[in-house]
């Protein structure tokens, strides 16, 4: 049974998502506050989702969602936005800051348990352990059972995304990867809209991996890979 973190200072509607995620059979653990909620995700061992308010009195949920990635013990938790900003740019940045989905206020409650099931399947360790649990190439290692990256012996925190992302590219290395294959395999998604998610994904991972980013190429007009030698 998954956990999920809720932070939301809506009173009715944090009680309305705590109803329908324990319906759906998740443990939930409900928050009014950033500060309350972070308290809380800090001392836990595992979590698996947290569901964040964007705009929070106090800290915000772009600021939980950082703290959550700089913290050893739940910087894989996989994040999904709430937001009443409907522009197509904020979409964007909810990616960038390290969201895994990004989801518009009003929201039909179905569709966002759909989204929220998604987004558990596709970071699961099953999910990311299918393209192989070691991979090596030059200075890069990573390990999909223990969800850690290292580059020159120094280990590198990524999103759970991030990291299915490399996997991916890892276990395809050579071979060029459209981004609507990403799209599919990674986010199980396959509409046109989301086409730029890859490209602030790549971007992200490109940073994070400095040095060896530049294993990470880009095929101008069709997508990425991994190229066997850099």
């Amino acid at each position: 049974m998954a956990s999920i973190l809720i932070i939301e200072d809506e009173t009715d509607l944090l009680a309305t998502l705590e109803y329908n995620l324990q319906r759906e059979g998740y443990r939930t653990y409900a928050f009014s506050t950033g500060e309350e909620g972070l308290e809380w995700a800090l001392q836990q061992d595992s979590l698996d989702l947290a569901l964040l308010d964007v705009m929070l009195p106090g800290i915000s949920g772009i600021e939980v969602c950082h703290r959550l990635h700089s913290h050893e013990r739940t910087r894989g938790t996989p994040i999904v936005f709430l937001s009443a900003r409907r522009e197509d740019i904020d979409r964007v940045i909810g990616f960038e800051l390290g969201a895994d989905d990004y989801v518009a206020k009003p929201f039909n409650v179905r569709e966002l348990m759909l989204r929220i099931r998604a987004v558990l399947r596709r970071t699961s360790p099953e999910s990311v352990g299918q393209y192989g649990t070691q991979r090596v190439l030059d200075n890069l290692r990573l390990d999909s059972k223990s969800h850690q990256l290292w580059i020159d012996a120094q280990e590198v925190m990524l999103t759970p995304v991030e990291f299915k992302l490399l996997s991916l590219l890892l276990a395809r290395k050579g071979c060029v990867q459209s981004r609507e294959a990403l799209l599919a395999e990674v986010w199980h998604v396959d509409t046109s809209i989301q086409s730029r998610t890859v490209d602030v994904h790549i971007k992200r991972l490109r940073e994070k991996l400095g040095t060896a980013g530049t294993m990470l190429e880009t095929v101008r007009g069709i997508g990425y890979r991994i190229r066997e030698h850099h």
